[in-house]
Order: structure tokens, then sequence, then C-alpha cells
């Protein structure tokens, strides 16, 4: 994405922004471009440490996972249960404790959740994932309203399907063809296509913009060409 494919000029000189899970292929790239289009401060925070994008001389990256080691998503065991809802909704929950004190009071602060599709329509295999999410959009719609006096705003995203390291295995056979699960996802997606981790940062430089969302709190913005709306007839 390059800054004349925006609408708007943003600008937000003077402003930090906190980025959890930077690690990965998603938040890396949020976080590049809001350092590169954003021109902010970034302090990114990620498990793995394999691709903190955002290379700028303001930033700083802080090697960790917010809540434990690494366990399958898969697990369906009250461990793994446990886990995902502890790296999610929690890893999201002590997030916003921390830095939302200071957020108070100071005007241009917002605070963007990352959600899902499945927190929409839950998917198959994935439920502790599924009712993890619903719960960052319940708890960005209550954190709205409970800052909408302080100033702060918050929303968040919720991307559709994209094709990752971390899904492969189940969109992906060895060979490289597609699985009958991402047969399923492409026919219920109207554009008929995965997306692209690009294809979310011009939704988040806008609800992080004052001037171009200054007026947009408690939504949960779907980016999934198409597939929350596609009842499958």
């Amino acid at each position: 994405m390059k800054r004349e494919d925006l609408p708007i000029d943003i600008d937000l000189s003077g402003k930090v922004a906190v980025v959890t899970g930077a690690g990965g292929v998603l938040c890396s790239a949020m976080a590049k471009a809001l350092a590169d289009f954003g021109k902010c401060d970034i302090l990114i925070n990620g498990a793995g440490g394999n691709n903190p994008a955002a290379t700028t001389d303001k930033e700083y990256f802080e090697q960790g996972d917010i809540e434990g080691s690494a366990k399958s998503f898969f697990d369906l065991t009250y461990k793994g249960v446990s886990f995902v809802f502890d790296l999610n909704f929690m890893g999201t929950f002590l997030t916003v404790q921390e830095f939302a004190r200071d957020m108070t009071g100071r005007s241009g602060c917002n605070i963007l959740n990352i959600s899902s599709i499945n927190a929409f329509t839950p998917l198959t295999k994935i439920p502790a994932y599924s009712g993890a999410k619903a719960a960052i959009s319940n708890f960005t719609q209550w954190l709205a309203v409970h800052f909408a006096k302080a100033g702060v705003r918050v929303n968040a995203i919720a991307p559709g399907f994209l094709s990752t390291a971390q899904n492969a295995a189940l969109l992906w056979n060895a060979d490289g063809t597609p699985t009958e699960r991402t047969k399923k996802i492409i026919a219920a997606t109207p554009m008929g296509r995965f997306g692209e981790p690009d294809e979310l940062l011009g939704s988040v430089l806008f609800l992080v913009s004052d001037r171009a969302a200054g007026f947009i709190t408690g939504i949960v913005l779907p980016i999934d060409g198409g597939f929350s709306a596609y009842s499958g007839v």
C-alpha cells in the first residue's frame, strides 16, 4: 500500500502505537504501516519474534509471549482451551488494562483490537478461538462505552480468511493442493479468494486516525471479502 492509495493524509506524528502479536504476519504488517504512514513511535510485542517488520529508528521490539508458552491452538483439553483464551482474550484485556490508564484524559488516544469473522459465526474445528474472538468483540463494545467520556475511542477489525503459516496445515495439503476446508472457504467467500495482509491496513489506518474516524467508536469492522454477508444461497 502506498500513501497515494489513501483517500486522506493520515498523520499520527507524536503518537505512540502499541502493537501486540507483532511477531506474526498480520500484526507485523500493521506495525509497519503505522510506522510508515502514521509517523508514530511503535512499541511492538510478539511471540516468536520471526517478523518484527516495522523497522524504524523510533521502534522498539520487545520479545515475549503475552500469556505463556506455545501450545497447539487445536488442543481441546482444558489446558489447550485456556491457552487460546489467555493468548487472545486475556492478552487483549491485560494490554488494555496496562496502557489505557495513560490514555484517559488525553486527546487523540484510541484502542484498536483484533477480532475475527469467527466472532460473528463460530467455525468448525476452532471453538476456543471463535469464543475468544467473540469475547474480544464484546469487550471492544464495552470498552467503547466505558471510555467514551474519557476521550478514548475503541474499535476492532475482524479479518476474514488469510492464508498464513499459522493455518497452512488446515488450508493446504502437503502437495500444495487446497484442502476440503479451503474449497468450502472460497465457495463461501463472494470475492472468491483469500485476503492479503496488506488489505487490512487501510482499515487499520482509517480507524486509528482521529481526522478520518473521530466519531467512530464501538464498531467491529469485518474485512472478509463478503464472507460474513453470504448466507450460502
